[in-house]
């Protein structure tokens, strides 16, 4: 049985003004639900409007319009003193660059405590206790506690971070692009420590990735985003194995597969042209100009989200039309 959504996200918008009449519409009238202790994949090219999604849901961002519910709770407006604390304890977030993340200036030690302090989460005979805990879960050492940030390598700052978010205790965690920034060799340890941690302590993530295939293992669902709109979703599995929208497709058609015979071999679904601009957007569909299936419904009016006999989630006029 599927857990209850602990974010409903309803036509949320966000547009940055850049002149008296010119604005970017990064996240442009999304609607979705993240289920409590699940992980969502959020995936799309850079500047699509992922990472502003995460900054909206955890308000680094306050929208232009719509609505988002946390565990019931609207959050979209302005909280009181005590209703942010609330909500900066149950939403963090773990930052794509694990080196300007850090202050150079504060211990490892203040830095894991930073927000329990702040929140008066840990008294102080057991603060020491505490971040010994948590620095020994990520997979540091206790004694890493009295050093500062450039003593360490760019996955072990990472870790770092992972703590700091961590110890308060959180029900939501932003992962915005966590291991981008780091080593291959390193990606799939953090990626693993998360994974441990979310079923540790039944979290839940919004993990935002260029990388498809890494989204498709450790992810129950996944959402396609586009020039501010999510154009597909569904379970990693439907997405990646059987995508719909023309868009996805061409995503996993350019993600590499270790097989050197398999990829020789396969046919390729390429994208033709650049990526639209966000500022000021036309009519219609975002991904019109570049799609290979475009038709002249798709220059001027914005799809509808339709489910497919499968499941999937797709805003795009070929299935629309099929209704």
């Amino acid at each position: 049985m599927r857990n209850k959504p602990i974010v409903k996200v309803q036509n949320l918008t966000k547009k940055f003004r850049l002149g008296r009449k010119v604005f970017l519409h990064a996240v442009d009238d999304l609607s979705f639900e993240i289920n409590e202790t699940e992980i969502l994949g959020l995936v799309g090219e850079s500047g699509c409007g992922k990472s502003t999604l995460g900054r909206l849901i955890i308000k680094l961002h306050e929208p232009t319009s719509g609505k988002i519910d946390f565990n019931g709770t609207d959050v979209s407006h302005k909280l009181s003193m005590a209703e942010r604390r609330k909500f900066s304890r149950d939403v963090q977030l773990i930052f794509q660059d694990p080196y300007s993340s850090l202050n150079p200036r504060m211990t490892v030690k203040d830095i894991i405590a930073e927000g329990p302090d702040s929140c008066g989460l840990w008294k102080s005979e057991e603060r020491e206790k505490k971040v010994a805990f948590w620095l020994e879960r990520v997979g540091l050492h206790a004694s890493h506690a009295s050093r500062y940030p450039h003593e360490f390598s760019g996955g072990q700052r990472q870790r770092i971070g992972i703590a700091r978010a961590l110890a308060l205790e959180p029900r939501l965690v932003i992962c915005d692009e966590p291991i981008s920034a780091l080593d291959v060799s390193v990606q799939a340890q953090i990626v693993n420590l998360l994974k441990e941690l979310q079923r540790e302590r039944d979290l839940t993530y919004l993990f935002i990735a260029h990388d498809l295939s890494m989204v498709r293992i450790i992810c129950d669902r996944m959402a396609v985003m586009y020039l501010g709109k999510i154009v597909e979703l569904g379970t990693s599995a439907q997405v990646y194995d059987n995508p719909q929208h023309p868009y996805t497709k061409a995503l996993v058609s350019s993600n590499p597969i270790p097989d050197p015979e398999f990829e020789q071999k396969r046919t390729r679904s390429l994208i033709q042209g650049e990526i639209g601009s966000p500022v000021n957007p036309k009519p219609g569909c975002r991904f019109a100009p570049r799609c290979p299936h475009v038709m002249d419904i798709c220059r001027t009016t914005d799809p509808v989200d339709t489910k497919t006999e499968a499941g999937q989630v797709v805003a795009c006029h070929l299935f629309s039309q099929k209704k």
